[in-house]
């Protein structure tokens, strides 16, 4: 009743989460009543009626209702699950293009292969996109005997997979696959110099699994394909060079921890220990770009943390999960500076071939929908971005977990202290614990203080993320404590007594059940609460817990403490409600920084779009039409016509092709080239305050324009030079000797796609410095523009909401550029006089 009458005020208010199950709950009740009349059914009948239903044109609703009565008994049969009530509601919902909002252990996959398989006979092809290779995999055989029942072919994809176990597949009606693994093959597949090559198939349902995760989290880095050249190799005196550079004397790091630049002392020492050159001088450009990457690698790029060195290779992590992030890397040296950094082999540097957002990817198919735990919160962003709407299910039986209130702490080591001492404490009563961490650093440093406290317990972390399945399965084991990195993001399921519940499920229960530990909040309350779901699955007990610190990363980036007084107990902890207010101020601030970067990297990547799909357009002729031959012999008639004598016309329309191909994928790459270094100088230009009446996207956009205006025109002048010269014989074009050579090898770029930060990173920053006393900083006048830019999230802040040290500061003590702005962030005009 309670859910019911939330759910009506949330619609009444036009809230996420709104959307009316009536609808929904009345087919359930009919396919119940349609299920008993199904029972006799052999097998193979059952298979036979639903082939039966297949269409081209979609299910109507009698068609469905029949449809999930038997994927139901499918279900039944076939993996011993009948649905409750509440997963042919999110079946419901995702066939009619929603996200479904289902809490942890309450049947998500099942739901999904149902909703997967009713697209697929309504004669619609589904890929489902999964997080990792490891959900895809297990995801797909696990429902496997669901769609065989049901006479719906399955597959999966990983990062292993072969392009012709893609292209196999791709053919399925139902295809599980990572995000990133469907983005880069259609990346992949915009390459290709042959149509024979492509592994992909037309778009058409795109089922998000994790949804919040995939279409929030991940859409903020883009999937970048790039293409070997060179190598980088970094001098070696550079690198012994930063290592003796001292911070605060020779190079400052800005306050976000995104920058680090040389103090004018420190570009003196390197000027001297280079022989007295200037490093400012276009001759020197090349080592002055050296030294910032290798300062870069050095300071700001911590082992652990932002990477792994395994097998004599630096690999990156995975900040959002946890995980190695194979075959990525980061672009413009700065992959061979680390490396230097950690002394392992360099490996080649690369060009951007492409690149696609996860946003542009899933907006390519024609339906969308897809699950997860914590989808209301971001309702509004799902809805803004993806024109999609939430859909609330109630879980099947009351959640009954115990979420105790975040205990706060003066410092990180008095917080970590506080940490090991209640975790012992827990642990002695035998109750199962798990553990969330924020990076394999801090794993491995709780790990060593947690052996110190005589607590014995296993650890998942990116070193180790292989036997996450075996790990994660026994974190429900009465005495267990599981470590883990970046849980929150990991999509599995815990259940109490184990994988097949069998050691002391009814112990666990007594218990307490699974107890959740955080030992940090995120920079989204979702995050936080996606690992709480850990625990209490499917009406089981559990508890959450979490612990933060004034010192943590979040606090310090995204909040003002200047004016805090703090009154810590004995053990360091704070209970005073300023400083709990503080901590939740910090998490929606960050929350609004990153919706900002979603907005940001979505602006300037609408334009790069559509003038992508011009050049596909293009593209798609010359591979698959003879506008290269039609091009080429007019602009080059002799020529042409003096190799159709001597190789023949295919011969001769082949190589055109080829030529062709490779300018306009060539000219591309130059101009995504050019747009990444234009974006950088616009940013640079709005920093210092050169762009006034202009926003720095419409400038982007503009120069943006200009350049891609005679790009085609200029790929088809190169391609007719080329012909010209080209070493074309009666085996085809010779494309090394012709100086059209397709990339050797092929890789991803982890890319930041703002590495100036947004604008809520840098008002924060300048809020800081206005704040701290004159003797640690001097106050930055900020300019009124920049209040006109902040985000929406930050501000409509009411005055309860803002940092407790502005609320207490009087007028007078305000800093000049906050004395404009009143307490709900709205802008005053200045006062003339």
């Amino acid at each position: 009743m309670a859910m019911k009458l939330t759910s009506r005020f949330r619609r009444l208010l036009q809230r996420p989460g709104s959307i009316d199950l009536g609808p929904y709950e009345r087919l359930t009740v009919a396919i119940g009543e349609a299920e008993e009349s199904l029972q006799e059914l052999t097998d193979d009948e059952l298979t036979e009626v639903v082939t039966e239903m297949r269409t081209p044109d979609g299910l109507d609703e009698g068609d469905l209702i029949e449809f999930l009565a038997l994927a139901r008994e499918a279900g039944k049969r076939a993996i011993g699950e009948r649905a409750f009530d509440g997963q042919i509601v999110g079946a419901l919902a995702l066939l009619r293009g929603r996200i479904v909002e289902m809490a942890t252990g309450e049947g998500k996959t099942l739901a999904g292969a149902f909703a997967a398989a009713g697209y697929a006979v309504g004669g619609r092809r589904v890929q489902v996109m999964a997080v990792n290779d490891y959900l895809a995999r297990r995801d797909a055989e696990w429902m496997g005997p669901v769609y065989k029942l049901l006479g719906v072919s399955v597959s999966h994809i990983g990062q292993a997979s072969t392009p012709e176990e893609r292209r196999e597949a791709y053919q399925a009606d139902v295809c599980y696959a990572p995000v990133s693994e469907l983005g880069f093959d259609v990346l992949r597949d915009r390459l290709v110099s042959d149509v024979a090559d492509r592994v992909t198939v037309k778009p058409d349902v795109a089922l998000v699994d994790e949804a919040d995760s995939v279409l929030i989290d991940e859409a903020r880095v883009p999937l970048v394909l790039a293409g070997a050249t060179r190598s980088e190799e970094l001098d070696d005196d550079v690198v012994a060079l930063v290592r003796t550079l001292r911070a605060g004397t020779d190079y400052e790091v800005d306050g976000d921890g995104r920058t680090v630049a040389l103090t004018d002392k420190g570009t003196d020492k390197v000027e001297e220990h280079l022989g007295g050159i200037n490093l400012y001088e276009d001759e020197n450009l090349e080592r002055l770009t050296q030294i910032n990457v290798a300062l870069h690698a050095e300071v700001l790029l911590r082992k652990d943390v932002d990477y792994l060195v395994r097998d004599g290779k630096v690999s990156l992590i995975n900040n959002s999960r946890g995980r190695i992030a194979k075959l990525q890397r980061w672009p413009d040296g700065l992959q061979a500076a680390v490396e230097a950094k950690e002394a392992v082999p360099v490996s080649d540097s690369g060009e951007v071939l492409d690149s696609i957002t996860v946003q542009a990817l899933v907006s390519s198919y024609p339906k969308l929908c897809g699950m997860t735990g914590t989808a209301v919160v971001v309702g509004e962003q799902l809805q803004e971005f993806y024109q999609v709407e939430v859909a609330l299910v109630p879980p099947n039986k009351p959640n009954i977990r115990i979420d105790e209130p975040d205990r706060l702490y003066l410092t990180v080591e008095q917080k970590n202290a506080a940490l090991v001492e209640h975790i012992k404490e827990i642990h002695d009563t035998g109750r199962p614990i798990l553990i969330g961490t924020h990076s394999v650093e801090e794993s491995e440093q709780l790990s060593d203080r947690l052996e110190a406290a005589e607590v014995s317990h296993v650890v998942l972390n990116a070193k180790n993320d292989a036997e996450e399945a075996a790990i994660v399965a026994e974190a429900g084991v009465p005495d267990t404590v599981t470590v883990s990195t970046q849980m929150a993001g990991r999509g599995t399921d815990i259940r109490l007594g184990g994988r097949d519940e069998s050691h002391e499920k009814d112990r666990a229960a007594e218990l307490g059940g699974l107890y959740v530990v955080g030992t940090g909040l995120h920079a989204s309350r979702r995050l936080d609460d996606q690992l709480r779901g850990r625990a209490g699955r499917q009406g089981d007990p559990g508890g959450s817990l979490f612990f933060a610190s004034l010192g943590d990363e979040l606090v310090t980036r995204y909040s003002v403490t200047s004016g805090l007084r703090p009154q810590p107990d004995e053990n360091g902890r704070l209970t005073d409600r300023k400083a709990l207010a503080m901590l939740e101020h910090a998490q929606r601030v960050a929350d609004g920084a990153n919706a900002e970067l979603h907005r940001t990297t979505w602006s300037y990547h609408r334009l790069t779009g559509q003038q992508r799909a011009i050049l596909l357009d293009t593209r798609e002729k010359v591979l698959t039409e003879d506008l290269a031959a039609e091009e080429l012999s007019g602009r080059v008639k002799e020529r042409y016509e003096e190799l159709v004598e001597e190789v023949g016309e295919d011969t001769v329309k082949d190589a055109a092709r080829r030529i062709a191909l490779h300018h306009l994928d060539q000219r591309w790459s130059d101009h995504l080239a050019y747009l990444a270094d234009l974006r950088e100088g616009i940013h640079l230009r709005s920093l210092a305050g050169g762009i006034v009446h202009l926003k720095p996207i419409d400038e982007f956009n503009r120069s943006a324009i200009a350049s891609f205006d005679t790009l085609i025109e200029d790929a088809w002048t190169e391609a007719a030079e080329t012909f010209k010269e080209a070493e074309i014989t009666s085996d085809g074009l010779d494309e090394e000797a012709s100086g059209v050579p397709r990339p050797t090898a092929t890789w991803t770029y982890l890319v930041n796609d703002n590495p100036f930060g947004t604008e809520a990173d840098r008002i924060l920053g300048r809020l800081r410095n206005a704040i701290k006393p004159a003797s640690v900083a001097q106050s930055e006048e900020i300019p009124a523009e920049e209040f006109e830019d902040l985000p929406e999230e930050l501000r409509d802040l009411d005055d309860d909401e803002l940092p407790e040290e502005l609320r207490d500061l009087d007028d007078e003590d305000l800093p000049e550029q906050l004395r404009e702005v009143d307490a709900d962030g709205d802008e005053r005009p200045r006062d003339k006089d």
